[in-house]
């Protein structure tokens, strides 16, 4: 007899790592076909520019949320509920809510985070206190090792599973040497792929991209995602400041063939981040052989292998994000080689199917390891 799990978790909209991962879970024959699965969309904020705001409708959604989750725990005896806590602010106060009734049925929980924070919110006594509360006799999945830090205060480390993000395979993806530009005459092209805001980077890019022009850098620097606290306009007059109308160019969100047209077509990929915790846009960037440009933030480091399958710079450092990708300009077989470097690591830990092993394999282990 199959064992039974809840799984509470966000799903799209809006798109954001946390959602995709539901999704491919939700969608998972691995585990659906393991497991007696039902699902309760965690999701409050149906739109990138509203999570983190309170509103009515808000509250309303909770409301049904619990009531779902209620229904769905007097209607059947679960051996695990799965939940996508959030690690901190609003939305942690919300989940907690659910967490409560949880607890109330005295369920086998596991927790699985897709965000970090719980460590510098602990420095609030009250915090400090719902924390205790929150994870007392459950387990928790991170995605790193390197994030264990934030959560140690609190959950043993034989209660934590460690599962790093995957993705599904392009159908329709171009060789390695298709996707590589050798022809000087062309410029290098970099692709920046995220929400337009300033933690992702994008000022820092921009500063770069200022003093690659300088170094007199044959480049090309595109900017693909929603517009967010870094708005059209402003984005538009940095780029008149730094007089950068022939080398930066932004392009709003794209999505599907649209946003892998801009991945066949760029030569590197850059994500100088400061605030993340395994950005899933990496990994496609992998899966495209680009070499990738990042910072040791979050499990990043696990991701992208410094100095082979690109490199990992110093945060907010726009003069280090320059000396490097001045050197992936002027080497297209560096580019080459570590974009080669960087698919085979996709291929042997990143992709969906070791993915969904991976957490058919925790689930089992929570459910044995029972807390409760």
């Amino acid at each position: 007899m199959k064992h039974k799990i809840l799984f509470i978790l966000h799903l799209p909209p809006p798109i954001h790592g946390a959602a995709m991962v539901g999704q491919y879970i939700q969608d998972s024959k691995i585990i659906n076909n393991t497991f007696d699965t039902d699902y309760v969309n965690l999701t409050t904020s149906f739109s990138l520019d509203k999570i983190g705001k309170s509103s009515i409708g808000k509250y309303f959604t909770i409301l049904k949320i619990q009531a779902r989750i209620v229904k769905a725990l007097l209607s059947s005896e679960y051996d695990l509920c799965y939940m996508t806590l959030t690690a901190k602010g609003a939305g942690f106060y919300k989940d907690l809510a659910v967490v409560a009734v949880l607890k109330l049925f005295r369920k086998n929980i596991i927790y699985h985070f897709h965000n970090k924070g719980v460590e510098d919110s602990s420095k609030n006594k009250i915090n400090a206190f719902l924390y205790r509360f929150a994870f007392q006799n459950t387990q928790s999945i991170l995605l790193s090792p390197h994030l264990y830090h934030d959560i140690a205060d609190y959950v043993k480390k034989e209660d934590v599973y460690f599962c790093a993000n995957g993705i599904p395979e392009t159908k329709e993806i171009f060789t390695i040497s298709e996707t590589i530009i050798t022809d000087e005459q062309q410029p290098c092209k970099l692709l920046f792929l995220s929400n337009m805001m300033v933690e992702k980077g994008v000022l820092v890019l921009l500063k770069t991209c200022q003093l690659l022009k300088e170094r007199n850098l044959h480049f090309g620097c595109h900017f693909i995602g929603s517009w967010s606290e870094i708005t059209e306009s402003r984005f538009s007059e940095i780029i008149q400041d730094y007089s950068l109308q022939n080398y930066v160019f932004a392009h709003g969100k794209k999505y599907n063939e649209e946003k892998l047209a801009f991945f066949h077509q760029s030569s590197v990929f850059v994500l100088p981040t400061y605030n993340e915790c395994f950005p899933l846009v990496l990994l496609e960037a992998m899966e495209h052989s680009l070499p990738v440009v990042s910072t040791p933030e979050g499990g990043i480091p696990d991701i992208v292998v410094d100095g082979k399958t690109g490199f990992l710079i110093p945060q907010q450092n726009a003069e280090a994000l320059a000396d490097k990708l001045e050197l992936l300009i002027k080497q297209p077989e560096l580019r080459a080689c570590m974009g080669v470097s960087g698919r085979k690591r996709y291929e042997e830990l990143f992709t969906l199917k070791k993915f969904e092993n991976n957490m058919k394999g925790i689930l089992k282990k929570a459910i044995a390891h029972k807390r409760v």
